[in-house]
C-alpha cells in the first residue's frame, strides 16, 4: 500500500504591530476611517480582535500609527538639503502622501489633539529658524507653511475622493473654465480673467509654486 505524502502546512506570519497597522492602511484607503472597525481588520488578518488589542489599545492608536506610516517618508530629512529644498521636499511629500491616502488630511484636522501635526510642525519649524528668520515670527512662519501645507494638500485630497471614478479631470477642468468665462464680466472681472489658467493647471505645480510664495515672503524677514 503506497503511502500517501502529507502537504507541508504554510506557515502563518506571526501578527505584529507592523503587520496591524499595514493592514489598517490598506483598509482605510478602500473603506475608510468608517470603515476601519476591529472586526474588519481582524478579518483581513485572519485572526481574532483579541489579538489585534495586544498590540494596539483602540481606534485611536491604530489612526495614528497609520498616519505616521503613511507621512514617515514625507518626514525623512535630507541632512544636505539646504532649507528652502527641506521645505520644499517636505511639503510635496505631504501633498503625495494625501492624494494617495486621502484619510489622513481629514484625520489630520478632526483630530482635537494637535499631536498628529507636531512632527510636521517641527520639521517646518526648524528649516525656517535654519532660513535665517528673525525669531519673533518663527510661529507666524512655521504656522503659515504648516497650514497652506495641510489646507490645499487636504483639499486637493477630498477633491479626488470627491470624484466620481472615472472622472476627465481635462474634461472638469474645461466645464470649470467655461463656467468661470460665462460669468458677470462687472461681478467677476478677475475670476473671468483666469479662466484660462484653471482650464490647463497642474494642482501639484500650483501647490509647489504657492509654497515658493510664501518662501520668498518668509526669507525676505531676514534680509
Amino acid at each position: 500500500m503506497a503511502s500517501s505524502a502529507r502537504r507541508p502546512e504554510r506557515r502563518q506570519e506571526p501578527l505584529s504591530r507592523e503587520r496591524i497597522v499595514t493592514a489598517a492602511v490598506e483598509l482605510l484607503d478602500t473603506a475608510g476611517e468608517s470603515g476601519l472597525t476591529f472586526r474588519a481588520l481582524a478579518e483581513r488578518l485572519a485572526t481574532g480582535p483579541g489579538a489585534i488589542y495586544w498590540h494596539v489599545t483602540g481606534k485611536g492608536e491604530l489612526l495614528a500609527a497609520a498616519t505616521d506610516a503613511v507621512l514617515g517618508t514625507a518626514l525623512a530629512e535630507d541632512p544636505g538639503a539646504s532649507p528652502r529644498d527641506a521645505v520644499r521636499t517636505l511639503a510635496l511629500g505631504v501633498f503625495d502622501a494625501l492624494d494617495v491616502h486621502p484619510w489622513v488630511g481629514a484625520h489630520l484636522v478632526s483630530t482635537e489633539s494637535h499631536a498628529p501635526t507636531l512632527p510636521l510642525f517641527e520639521r517646518v519649524g526648524r528649516q525656517v529658524r535654519a532660513l535665517g528668520v528673525p525669531e519673533s515670527a518663527w510661529f507666524t512662519a512655521a504656522s503659515t507653511l504648516l497650514n497652506y501645507i495641510l489646507g490645499v494638500a487636504g483639499q486637493n485630497a477630498a477633491n479626488t475622493r470627491r470624484a466620481a471614478p472615472g472622472t476627465d479631470r481635462a474634461a472638469h477642468l474645461g466645464g470649470v473654465a467655461d463656467a468661470w468665462s460665462a460669468l458677470d464680466p462687472a461681478e467677476y472681472a478677475f475670476t473671468r480673467s483666469v479662466a484660462g489658467q484653471v482650464r490647463d493647471h497642474d494642482d501639484r505645480a500650483e501647490f509647489a509654486a504657492g509654497i515658493d510664495l510664501i518662501l520668498d515672503g518668509i526669507t525676505a524677514l531676514s534680509r
